[in-house]
């Protein structure tokens, strides 16, 4: 396969003293002042055992896959090789992410909540020219200065405006994908500008994305110098929206009649097959005994058209969350609760994994697994969840903290969960999760000392966070940019 490169943009100039003043008037606008740093997450172990190999990582995301979309939850789509993984390694039955794309790669980059530093509303979008936080302490740069290549191979979306957002000023070793939340999956593009780099250069390259992402990590792999261990994150653009697949994956489904779901079942074999290459290279290389292999998604399936992205979606929604309500962009488990597994072998038990996790327990876990030092990171609220994986203990989670903005916010602290809509009409729900996992029954009328609480540590959580970027940036948008006026001509053409 050949590419070639093209020239890349130039780096945009710092803040003017006119974006300084709109971001305290927009922090003004929203009452939303920044707490005080939050002082109390749970620093990673900073050092392995010195009988433990540092394993390599593989980290694979889907992107907006359906709880139930699976082979091994039951599903009609074919993932042989999600199933063999899901078969000899532990499903994770309470693996939590954030309702949405770019706050959940930010949480397990930073180990942090999104509200810490403005990515807990919406995704970046297409204009959007704020990113990830350069003052986080990410993932790969621990990992790197702990001794390990770190690669990404796929989709960013932690910022694409300013080079320094991007993934080798962030820590990577080398970046091959897409840096926007959404492109055509053959043409590469988003809204007609193409959006393909390898390392900060973009090139132009033919093939299906995720096919290519597939093809590219297994060359990771098989390239690797295994003088260091190896970080891998893979995070494919499928089944995200559009809808597309290559014919020849189409056909393995010509029995769907939905043209949506016989394409989005399509999307998730290609992206099975290329975890299948991936894995194959690992055993080619003699590196798969000592190869932490974690999978979820990034979000729940879409079920409501408003967060299916930029793509005109006509018919039905093919995602299925299985037991759970709604889906993407929604506080309840069909948003939150996703489809998860790691494997490792001989480190990690067969079977079902049933205590709360957190995608932002993954960065104190693979840093404390990696020997990490964490002292350069801000306090995390991930916890080390490696316990709980490798040897079975209870999970030390006590608490999910679904997302919180000056919208909504929805906690959970043991079986109990309140969902808390504060713009009006404002509305609570009261679930207990572990006899209501579909959230059908609302007990806010029969729990008031649970409901008190679960609302104390929302508001408390509120006056911590940060304001949200897109709310800023749809404020400056709204009234700092240019007036749009007509063409002269015309207007004079038309007369009075």
């Amino acid at each position: 396969m050949t590419s070639k490169t093209i020239d890349a943009p130039q780096a945009a100039s710092g803040p003017s003293r006119r974006d300084v003043l709109l971001a305290g008037a927009a922090t003004t606008v929203l009452q939303l002042a920044a707490g005080p740093a939050f002082l109390t997450g749970i620093s990673a172990t900073q050092a392995v055992a010195a009988d433990q190999p540092r394993p390599n990582i593989i980290y694979v995301v889907a992107d907006d896959m359906g709880w139930a979309d699976a082979g091994f939850r039951g599903s009609d789509i074919q993932t042989p090789n999600l199933d063999r993984l899901a078969g000899e390694g532990a499903v994770l039955e309470q693996f939590y992410t954030q309702p949405m794309c770019t706050p959940t790669r930010a949480a397990l980059m930073t180990g942090r909540y999104p509200m810490r530093y403005g990515l807990q509303v919406g995704v970046i979008p297409g204009a959007g020219t704020y990113g990830l936080a350069t003052d986080e302490y990410l993932l790969p740069q621990a990992l790197g200065d702990a001794g390990y290549h770190t690669a990404l191979v796929g989709k960013w979306h932690l910022g694409h405006a300013k080079p320094e957002y991007w993934p080798r000023q962030r820590g990577f070793d080398y970046f091959y994908g897409a840096l926007v939340g959404e492109i055509d999956h053959f043409s590469h593009s988003s809204h007609g500008v193409p959006d393909w780099y390898r390392d900060n250069t973009p090139i132009e390259e033919e093939g299906f994305d995720n096919t290519l992402f597939g093809n590219e990590a297994a060359r990771v792999v098989r390239d690797h110098d295994d003088s260091k261990p190896l970080f891998l994150y893979l995070a494919f653009t499928a089944p995200h929206t559009p809808f597309q697949a290559p014919q020849e994956y189409l056909d393995r489904y010509s029995n769907i009649a939905d043209e949506n779901r016989r394409a989005y079942a399509a999307m998730i074999s290609v992206m099975d097959d290329g975890i299948g290459k991936v894995i194959a290279a690992l055993e080619e290389r003699g590196m798969r005994d000592n190869t932490l292999i974690v999978f979820h998604s990034d979000n729940g399936g879409v079920t409501n058209s408003l967060f299916a992205g930029d793509t005109k979606v006509s018919g039905g929604l093919p995602a299925s969350n299985g037991p759970f309500r709604d889906g993407k962009g929604t506080l309840y488990e069909g948003g939150t609760r996703v489809v998860a597994l790691a494997n490792w072998p001989g480190r990690i038990k067969p079977g079902a994994v049933d205590g709360m996790m957190h995608v932002a327990d993954m960065y104190p876990t693979l840093t404390a697994l990696a020997g990490a030092d964490t002292a350069k990171a801000k306090p995390l609220d991930g916890v080390d969840v490696w316990p709980t994986l490798g040897e079975g203990k209870p999970s030390p989670r006590s608490e999910i903290v679904y997302n919180v903005d000056p919208m909504a916010g929805a906690v959970r602290q043991g079986d109990w969960k309140l969902v808390w809509k504060a713009a009006l009409p404002q509305k609570m729900e009261l679930f207990n999760i572990a006899e209501d996992p579909s959230e059908k029954t609302n007990l806010i009328d029969k729990e008031p000392e649970t409901v008190g609480a679960l609302r104390d540590r929302i508001e408390t959580l509120a006056g911590e966070m940060a304001p949200p970027l897109l709310l800023l940036e749809a404020i400056r948008l709204t009234f700092y940019a240019p007036p749009v006026t007509g063409d002269p001509s015309v207007l004079f053409n038309a007369g009075d």
